[in-house]
């Protein structure tokens, strides 16, 4: 499937508030080739030179609803550190059916704030979110169930891929009144 700026689903479509469906394990061709569509947009759309050739916005993650597809599927590849020889270390993950098994009761929230592919406005406030998550599903890459255990900013990116299967878009987290009031107890990734 092309996957780009023009054919990624925006907040103003009702379809994003739409419930994601579970997906039948084993994975169809067609389920499997849509994940790894997805997983190619997120990882070519950090490369600038790709970015800028094939229409792309720079992501972390993706979830199927946001190609128009309501199936409980996410592709994620984000940093989450850096080697000794300071390569940046990726969490790649081609995941089908995650759920949050267990999630930290403290919060974390982004300094810059969050983004998404679907939101084409700037929503600025902070996003609260737990500082570590336990993630179950099937990844793709794997091709086998995992156990995720995320803190930080993976776990900030997993919480934003799998509200989208509840309809949920980032911005409903933020205080509206009080959108860049500091959250009591959270700590602000920079």
């Amino acid at each position: 499937m092309l996957i780009n700026v023009n054919t990624i689903i925006k907040d103003n479509d009702p379809l994003v508030r739409q419930k994601s469906e579970p997906v039948a394990l084993p994975l169809s061709n067609e389920d499997k080739e849509l994940l790894m569509d997805m997983l190619t947009y997120v990882i070519e759309s950090k490369d600038e030179e790709l970015a800028e050739a094939k229409n792309l916005r720079p992501a972390v993650g993706i979830a199927a609803v946001q190609v128009g597809v309501l199936k409980q599927m996410i592709a994620v590849d984000c940093e989450i550190g850096y080697d000794e020889n300071d390569e940046p270390i990726m969490a790649t993950y081609a995941l089908v059916n995650p759920r949050i098994i267990s999630a930290s009761a403290k919060q974390t929230y982004l300094k810059s704030g969050e983004g998404c592919l679907s939101a084409e406005v700037d929503h600025a406030g902070y996003v609260p979110r737990s500082m570590r998550v336990k993630v179950e599903g099937y990844d793709l890459l794997q091709d086998k169930m995992v156990t995720i255990r995320a803190e930080g900013y993976l776990a900030v990116v997993l919480q934003h891929e799998i509200d989208h299967f509840s309809g949920i878009m980032f911005y409903d987290r933020i205080n509206q009144m009080a959108p860049n009031a500091k959250i009591p107890g959270a700590i602000m990734i920079e």
